[in-house]
């Protein structure tokens, strides 16, 4: 997925999401090549099932 996918599935704007994935409470994305990245769909369904909960562990 990519960041405007991100932010339509998630309602977080670019900066929220951003500050979140640097508290580690977000998925970080995936390096596509260049300076192009994404978002796993799975990654961002598991986040919405539960965001206060949410752990990049596993």
């Amino acid at each position: 997925m990519r960041i405007r996918d991100v932010i339509h599935q998630t309602s977080l704007s670019q900066a929220t999401i951003y500050r979140k994935i640097a508290a580690g409470l977000f998925p970080r994305p995936r390096q596509l090549g260049g300076s192009r990245v994404a978002w796993s769909e799975a990654d961002i369904e598991a986040w919405k099932a539960d965001p206060t909960g949410w752990s990049g562990s596993g």
